[in-house]
């Protein structure tokens, strides 16, 4: 029987594990800090089993990682070198839907060394927008083509019919990890010349995007794009951009947020207020008899009648509401906050937009290529987001034990043994792009 490590039991591995539960001579040990929650997702398998687990606790780990023939990380990005320095030493395979660090891609040679396979970036963003990107990248060039421009942009959004609080957002994963790429510097390539903003500035760069049969929506850069023109081999592209999308509202409102310092990482100094009130009053230096939202207009510079104010007071930054008392900076004060004002119910519908854009040069013709994914998540059962980021990974667990993929080393899906199968099954499940072609 293969041994199946799954380390986290996050708002996104239920998926995976059910999925690999399904699998013939597959046990699947789940290790986590809370075992209810494991409990819950193995809902009494008997090929499943859940393990308490405090992730510096390093002897435990290294037991389960060498028991098993292949571990899937679910954990805390900075997490995942440490369980890949394990794999290696074990000589056992890894799975992650995280983006590979300079860390782990260090690795790559020891990994070769330990006959091991470590694949990264196989979720959906990084993941299947990777894989469905270099289907039609490699389509292009077979039939005698060349990209010369690339534009990919996904969102994980909630359905049009879920849109109904003014920020337009209701997180169907760890709002921790949202907040936080909203900090992130940017960096594409348009037009042959390189684009690049610091993250204090990334919401002033946006552009509004209509998505034909899906909705208009904010387009604001993600990360840094210009990679890509290597790790997709795009050597004739001239613009090279990935990018996220938002409802509208949403970059000008957290533009403003960073702005007010809501998502700092440190102890305010100084700070003795107890209330979300308190501390915005803090932050934009108002006296305690000054009016709260006039001094926050005030010092973001805007009207006191603006939609940013009323999405900030909405959302209760403004308020008497008391800070939790088991968190000690801004941005987890508001990761407390977004959590209990912006969640996804559960008889509601999250919905996944991922939208490709290539202009493809031949010797006779240029075509304007479009492939986009609309997936949406089933009421009182999986959201979109857990299903297509932990999808892909599982179905790259199976045919790694099965000995479908044979690669060692630091790897990310982006050839065609990987994406292949893993696209037609996403298929088959009714996880699928529309594909569209127009002669320039």
């Amino acid at each position: 029987m293969k041994k199946i490590l799954v380390l986290g039991a996050g708002m996104v591995s239920r998926p995976l594990v059910r999925y690999l539960l399904d699998q013939p001579d597959c046990f699947v040990t789940m290790a986590s800090r809370t075992v209810s929650k494991v409990e819950k997702i193995l809902n009494g398998h008997p090929d499943g089993t859940a393990i308490p687990l405090n992730v510096t606790d390093d002897n435990l780990l290294e037991k389960l990682i060498s028991e098993s023939d292949l571990s899937v990380s679910f954990l805390p990005y900075p997490f995942h070198v440490k369980v890949a320095k394990l794999c290696i030493k074990h000589k056992k395979h890894l799975v992650t839907t995280s983006y590979v660090s300079n860390e782990m891609n260090e690795l790559d040679k020891k990994a070769k060394d330990a006959d091991i396979l470590i694949l990264n970036e196989c979720g959906l963003d990084p993941g299947i927008d990777h894989m469905s990107a270099m289907k039609i990248i490699h389509k292009v060039k077979n039939n005698g083509g060349k990209i010369v421009s690339f534009k990919s942009t996904t969102g994980a959004l909630p359905s049009h019919e879920a849109n109904n609080n003014p920020f337009g957002y209701k997180f169907s994963w760890a709002p921790r990890g949202v907040l936080l790429a909203s900090k992130n510097a940017s960096e594409w390539l348009q037009d042959g010349k390189k684009v690049s903003y610091p993250g204090e500035q990334l919401f002033e760069n946006y552009t509004m995007q209509d998505v034909p049969g899906i909705g208009s929506f904010e387009n604001y850069p993600n990360r840094n794009s210009t990679p890509y023109k290597n790790i997709y081999d795009l050597k004739d592209a001239h613009t090279v951009y990935r990018g996220t999308f938002r409802m509208t509202g949403w970059c000008e409102t957290m533009r403003k947020i960073v702005a007010l310092g809501w998502l700092g990482e440190e102890p305010i100094k100084n700070f003795s207020g107890k209330t979300y009130g308190d501390l915005t009053r803090h932050l934009v230096g108002a006296g305690q008899k000054d009016d709260i939202v006039k001094a926050t207009a005030k010092f973001l510079d805007i009207e006191t009648y603006s939609t940013v104010i009323k999405r900030l007071e909405w959302l209760g930054l403004f308020s008497d509401k008391e800070l939790p008392k088991d968190r000690d900076n801004p941005l987890d004060y508001l990761n407390v906050l977004t959590l209990s004002k912006m969640s996804l119910d559960k008889n509601e519908r999250d919905m996944i937009v991922m939208h490709h854009e290539f202009i493809a040069e031949y010797p006779s013709k240029k075509e304007y290529i479009t492939s986009t994914l609309l997936d949406y998540g089933i009421p009182d059962d999986d959201s979109s987001i857990a299903r297509t980021v932990s999808l892909p990974a599982a179905m790259a667990v199976k045919m790694i034990l099965n000995g479908e993929i044979c690669l060692t080393g630091v790897h990310i899906p982006v050839t065609p043994g990987i994406y292949n199968p893993i696209l037609d099954e996403l298929e088959d499940i009714g996880i699928k792009f529309d594909e569209k072609i127009e002669i320039l």
